[in-house]
């Protein structure tokens, strides 16, 4: 899969099937629309999906954003896996807030990219004041030859699969259902950095994970999971919060690796299938810690 992260750089050579949209999760809904539109793919054309580096709100109401259940690398990732021949991976910027929504329609997708087929969802929005919606995309398009699908969102359980949705099963800690919704499970990744060593005082050496910011993590508390490190999966113990115990003040996360020995600072680890074994709390002494965290190893 090819990654365009400027527009201007791009030269179309093929007709082009597209799909628009933050993709965060890379959903079984956003799975669904790309296998639809990678099907409809014939010789001589390409599919694609148009996302961006950022969530739009950052741009637009900085701070107000969601967190981010993929970060930009993992949904390259996804969306690869997916099978899109091109993904277009742009700043949403002043540039693009600030494009007129029928100048989008015919300056960038029709002349630009050489779109013959656009898929997006019923209630998409674009162009300036987000004034554009699925009646002026379908009027432009299709007067001009281009083929357009407003898909409505994919239904399960009764309710939309959305990014939101899955964000708010995995801060209620249901991890088996939101992994169902994404298709794939829920991971936390992060380069192993230096802490304070505690962990190896105690005789429980744990990997401190440097995380994105934008990243997503499970509420503060204790868990088991899947870790993956050194091209192969280990059972970990992992801690999320500010070490109460110790009086810490920064959120942490922290995975001690079951019956792994080695060092692996620098290296990136994985997390995923999680489960929720208990709140954090604080300890009297680093003693009675050590004793619980015996008894959350066996859980």
């Amino acid at each position: 899969m090819r990654v365009v992260r400027s527009l201007d750089a791009y030269h179309a050579d093929a007709d082009l099937l597209l799909t628009i949209g933050v993709f965060d999760g890379v959903h079984v809904g956003h799975r669904s629309v790309l296998a639809r539109l990678i099907s409809q793919r014939r010789a001589g054309q390409i599919a694609g999906a148009f996302t961006f580096e950022q969530h739009p709100q950052e741009f637009l109401h900085p701070g107000t954003q969601p967190k981010a259940l993929t970060t930009i690398e993992e949904k390259i990732n996804l969306l690869d896996a997916c099978g899109l021949d091109v993904l277009f991976v742009v700043p949403f910027d002043v540039r693009i807030q600030s494009l007129n929504a029928d100048t989008f329609l015919r300056r960038v997708l029709l002349e630009k990219l050489r779109v013959r087929t656009l898929i997006v969802g019923d209630n998409w929005r674009f162009g300036k004041d987000r004034a554009g919606d699925v009646l002026l995309a379908k009027s432009v398009l299709e007067e001009e030859g281009c083929k357009f699908e407003a898909e409505s969102l994919l239904m399960e359980d009764g309710e939309r699969v959305s990014s939101s949705r899955i964000r708010l099963l995995i801060q209620e800690r249901r991890f088996a259902e939101a992994d169902a919704l994404l298709g794939s499970p829920f991971t936390v990744r992060g380069i192993v950095a230096l802490g304070d060593g505690r962990g190896h005082e105690l005789g429980f050496p744990t990997a401190n994970l440097s995380v994105p910011a934008n990243k997503l993590i499970p509420h503060d508390g204790v868990y088991r999971a899947t870790a993956h490190v050194e091209g192969r999966d280990q059972s970990a113990l992992v801690s999320i919060g500010d070490k109460p115990t110790f009086n810490g003040t920064e959120t942490a996360v922290e995975a001690h690796l079951i019956d792994f020995h080695g060092s692996i600072y620098g290296e990136q680890v994985g997390l995923r299938e999680w489960k929720f074994i208990r709140e954090q709390q604080k300890f009297e002494n680093a003693a009675a810690l050590i004793a619980q965290m015996k008894k959350d190893a066996k859980s």
